[in-house]
Formats: C-alpha cells, sequence, structure tokens
C-alpha cells in the first residue's frame, strides 16, 4: 500500500530538504501543476480520448490514446494510489507517442469518476490520503482480475490495436501488483509487464502476486525505489527466484537514490534522471516482448 511508513519518509524528506509540512505541500502543488514529461524523438501522431468501459461492476472512465494511424500493440496502464490524472494522461501520451496504443484506467470507477483528487493534490496532505485510501482499500485480487480481463477485452475492440501482437502492462505503486494479476488473468494476451515502484509484490498471504507468475507468459521489468528495498531486502531475490523458475525473463533492479514514487512527474520525489533510466528499459521491454 502506498500509505505504509508514509509518515517515516515524509520527515526524512522534509529534514533532507529543510522543508516545514507546509512547504512540502506547496512544493508538491507546484510539481503537479508544471512538471512536463521529457519530449519523444520522431514521436507519432497521436489520438486522445476520453472511454467508457464496461466492466462486471460497472463502467470504469478511462483515457485512450493512440497513433493516428495503423494498429499497434495494446498497453494498460495501472496509475497509483492518486489515480488517473493529468500526469498519467502524459505517461499515458508518450508512451502511445512511441508507437503503443494506450488505456489509462481509473481503477476506482466503482467510487468516483476521475479526477479522483483535485489538480496538484499531494499525497502528504492527510486529507487526500483520508480521501484515497479507502478506495484503494476497497480492491482485492477479485477485482483486480475481472477489470484486467474488461480493459484487455476492451482493447482487443479497437481497430488502433494489433491482434497479432500481444499486450503490454504497466503500472505505479499499488499498480505493480495489479499488472501482474493482469499478466496471470490473460496469458495468452499479455507478454510484457512493467511494475515501478510496486507495493506489495510479494507478500506472505496466499494470494500475493508472486505466486501467480507460474501461470503468467509475460517478460517483466521490476524497478524498485531503494527505500523500499530497504524495508523488503528479500523482495527483489523472491522475485528473481520465482520468474527463474517459471522460465520468465525478468529484470528486477533497485533504483539507487530513486524514492518509492519517483517515476510520475508530478511526485514530490520525481528523480528524473532515474525515471528515464526506468523509461528507457521500459521501451526496451516491450520493443522485445510486444513485437
Amino acid at each position: 500500500m502506498c500509505d505504509q511508513h508514509f509518515e517515516d519518509d515524509l520527515k526524512k524528506y522534509q529534514a533532507g530538504a529543510g522543508l516545514t509540512r507546509r512547504q512540502f505541500g506547496a512544493l508538491s502543488v507546484g510539481v503537479g501543476v508544471g512538471m512536463l514529461l521529457p519530449s519523444v524523438a520522431n514521436a507519432l501522431t497521436v489520438t486522445e480520448s476520453e472511454v467508457d468501459v464496461k466492466t462486471p461492476d460497472g463502467t470504469a472512465d478511462c483515457y485512450f490514446v493512440h497513433p493516428s494511424t495503423g494498429a499497434y500493440a495494446g498497453v494498460v496502464i495501472w496509475p497509483d494510489i492518486l489515480g488517473l490524472r493529468p500526469a498519467f494522461r502524459q505517461i499515458g501520451k508518450r508512451l502511445a507517442e512511441s508507437g503503443y496504443s494506450v488505456l489509462v484506467v481509473n481503477p476506482f470507477y466503482r467510487s468516483k469518476r476521475a479526477p479522483i483528487v483535485p489538480a496538484g493534490a499531494s499525497f502528504a496532505d492527510q486529507a487526500v490520503r483520508s480521501s484515497v485510501t479507502p478506495l484503494a482499500q476497497a480492491l482485492n485480487a477479485t477485482t483486480h482480475v475481472t477489470d484486467a480481463k474488461a480493459f484487455v477485452a476492451f482493447l482487443d475492440t479497437q481497430p488502433a490495436v494489433s491482434k497479432t501482437r500481444k499486450i503490454g502492462t504497466m503500472g505505479y505503486c499499488m499498480g505493480g501488483p495489479i499488472t501482474m494479476r493482469t499478466a496471470a488473468a490473460v496469458p495468452n494476451r499479455v507478454g510484457a509487464g512493467a511494475s515501478f515502484h510496486g507495493g506489495g509484490l510479494v507478500t506472505d498471504q496466499p494470494d500475493s502476486p508472486h505466486l501467480l507468475v507460474p501461470t503468467m507468459k509475460a517478460q517483466y521489468l521490476f524497478a524498485i525505489a531503494e527505500n523500499d528495498d530497504m524495508r523488503e531486502p528479500n523482495s527483489k531475490t523472491v522475485l528473481k527466484d520465482t520468474f527463474a523458475k517459471a522460465k520468465l525473463p525478468a529484470e528486477v533492479e533497485v533504483y539507487a537514490g530513486a524514492a518509492h514514487g519517483w517515476c510520475p512527474p508530478d511526485s514530490a520525489v520525481y528523480n528524473e534522471a532515474q525515471a528515464e533510466k526506468a523509461w528507457s528499459r521500459l521501451l526496451v521491454l516491450f520493443g522485445k516482448a510486444l513485437a
């Protein structure tokens, strides 16, 4: 869960940066409004739309973006605990400009249409945490699977999605384990998955995502925050061993100096250098696994 150890992390960040809680919140708002991702070289022209996807539990509002001509590999993006918002539309559009048909989902559609939080909202704000945490806690392994199947099925109905290429999935924070359930739920379609500072990938519970690896056919990227690794140093080893036993390629790396949440451009701990490294590894993975 994204709020695990949050107060300890916040205190350390404030101390290192010389910030008060109020200043930290103000910084987060500024980042959320102004941060832009680096541009894509030779970017394709893309078409963007807001779409509604039918699921067994209702209608999910999503952002769909794809190259304006042709059919490409589909990708499902699962946002972090702050949900579908401008930063994740940026991420989806950037990936589409690189040649993918991308569905960025609102995982909280059962409770609320996006946006889940106001523009510039920060997880450092107690009110924001109090509003989004119950939404995340209302989801579970079953909802992850039913949603995953619905989103993959939606992509397969779209002319912009190639049916001869595998589908990819990527997720941030709470979205990390959902990618693994997606890969296991539709193994014949999902050929690659990526988790960025994912939480709860390896647990001692019977529904731990790592236990699903033998049912997958997806190659994987796990980009792990340094402070997450410090708390759970064994998780990376379990992931490596589990994928190796399943004979599935998996890149499992701890990103030095990167704090939990470092990839989205509106994060207060956004680390552009390490986020770009993780993005480059994603493009390599998708380029070979979704061909």
